[in-house]
């Protein structure tokens, strides 16, 4: 079993920030290729004896190539599977983790602001996903010795 996820993580590569096998991707290529050019050249040779002009043929033909491009899609979203595993109790459980990621926020240009700023719909929702209690901690510990703490100042207009 370990064998099979080592060669199949050789396969792996991430495009547009997603995770895709190498194989599956060249045949998403070569089907969508295929069925949108089939489709221009079905539709061009269909609709070139039924409308007037050959330009509006050719117009209609390559809008039969672009849904082309969908179905393709859809067909190659039925055939290959999502790469990705989504873990969900990882890292983001551990408070330490929580913490780092936290400092590393404040720091940077704007800080973290308040909770007092939020809109109530915004600290409802960090209530339902158990997310206020940490960042309303930071907001209660006095700030870093040798870090000053942010400071803003609202300006009337």
């Amino acid at each position: 079993m370990e064998r099979d996820s080592k060669a199949s993580a050789g396969r792996l590569a991430e495009v547009w920030n997603d995770t895709v096998d190498l194989r599956h991707l060249a045949w998403a290529i070569a089907i969508g290729i295929a069925v949108s050019v089939a489709g221009f050249y079905a539709a061009s040779g269909w609709l070139r004896d039924k409308v007037a002009s050959p330009e509006l043929a050719h117009a209609y033909a390559m809008l039969a190539g672009l849904a082309g491009c969908v179905l393709a899609g859809v067909i190659c979203a039925r055939l290959f599977p999502p790469k990705r595993e989504v873990v969900e109790h990882s890292a983001s459980h551990d408070p330490a983790w929580r913490a780092e990621v936290l400092a590393e926020l404040a720091a940077q240009p704007g800080g973290l602001g308040t909770l007092a700023d939020l809109p109530p719909a915004v600290v409802k929702e960090l209530k339902e996903l158990d997310l206020y209690e940490l960042f309303a901690a930071p907001a209660a510990a006095p700030a870093p010795q040798g870090r000053p703490q942010t400071v803003r100042e609202e300006v009337p207009a």
